[in-house]
């Protein structure tokens, strides 16, 4: 117990690139450019969905909830990687780094359930159109996205509650940009195995339950598409789960490459990650919170008129 108070105290050092000092630079720049776009983007997107009538409808209001989230996600962490770049030797406490691990695992599972929903919305618009305004209807589709707030909030509670009990009694170096949990996880000096099996079962819930879920969605919605007799009314059918889709692939397809296995200490002593699986993870990061109001807008005719309009509204009251 006296080990584990001891760690509330600690500090820890964010490695980041600072084996690399003229990559630093050059990744400063870079990710302060994504971060900017990001802001704007999902900014854009959520004035939109809210200022044109015309988007308040259960898919619009489930998008505005993804760059809410996205906007969240992101600032949870790019400040804190932007600083270490300039910053010789990063630090930071144990209660921030607990901060830092509870917002990203809530956002990040947020988003898997809320990709979940907008993948039943879809199948009801396109397999169900009929029932639509009665399936999604207001009483229906804002509890539904209330409710992958509260599971992201629920898992993030429970994985930092038991990565806090963890005594830190060695090296305080993460092998990082940010307070990454599996980093973390590999400083402790006790058995880590409850918080892997931990980590196991929320991948099953928060990644295999969704991804099942939206493919399953989607045999429904393509097999309803492929029944339309005429090719105009399939590529309008389509198109109105195109973006959702394409965004589906990248976030699930990135966050199962990366995360999906949780590792537990290296027995072998081998406890540096190379530092192209760091990029990786500071990409990922940035990458599908970035390409989400981009792949939207390309996608989505309402969403493209809407920005338009808010574009010469702003024009005209100047």
């Amino acid at each position: 117990m006296e080990v584990a108070n001891q760690s509330i105290g600690a500090e820890f050092v964010l490695l980041g690139l600072s084996d690399h000092p003229k990559l630093e630079k050059t990744f400063f720049v870079l990710i302060l450019l994504m971060y900017l776009v990001i802001l704007m983007g999902n900014g854009v997107l959520i004035l939109v969905t809210i200022l044109d009538s015309h988007l308040h409808t259960p898919m619009y209001f489930f998008l505005g909830n993804l760059s809410f989230l996205d906007i969240c996600y992101t600032t949870s962490s790019i400040p804190l990687v932007l600083d270490g770049f300039l910053t010789p030797r990063k630090t930071i406490s144990f209660p921030g780094c607990a901060v830092q691990m509870a917002l990203s695992f809530a956002m990040g599972a947020t988003e898997c359930v809320l990709l979940g929903m907008m993948a039943f919305d879809r199948y009801v618009a396109i397999c169900n159109p009929l029932r639509y305004p009665v399936v999604m209807s207001k009483a229906a589709y804002v509890p539904m996205a209330i409710s992958s707030w509260v599971a992201g909030g629920a898992n993030s509670l429970v994985q930092i509650s038991l990565a806090v009990q963890l005594p830190f009694c060695g090296d305080n170096v993460i092998n990082h940009f940010t307070c990454e949990i599996l980093a973390v996880l590999k400083l402790a000096c006790a058995d880590i195995s409850i918080n892997v099996i931990s980590m196991g079962v929320a991948n099953v819930i928060f990644l295999g339950v969704p991804v099942l879920f939206i493919f399953i969605s989607y045999i429904f919605i393509l097999t309803t598409i492929l029944r339309i007799p005429s090719a105009e009314g399939r590529k309008k059918a389509f198109s109105t789960c195109s973006a959702h889709l394409t965004v589906v692939i990248i976030f699930y397809g990135t966050i199962l490459f990366m995360y999906a296995k949780p590792k537990s200490k290296d027995p072998l002593g081998a406890d540096k990650q190379d530092v192209s699986d760091k990029l990786i993870s500071l990409f990922y990061g940035v990458l599908t919170p970035m390409l989400n109001p981009i792949i939207y807008s390309l996608r989505n005719k309402d969403v493209k008129v809407a920005v338009k309009n808010l574009v010469n509204q702003k024009c005209f009251t100047k």
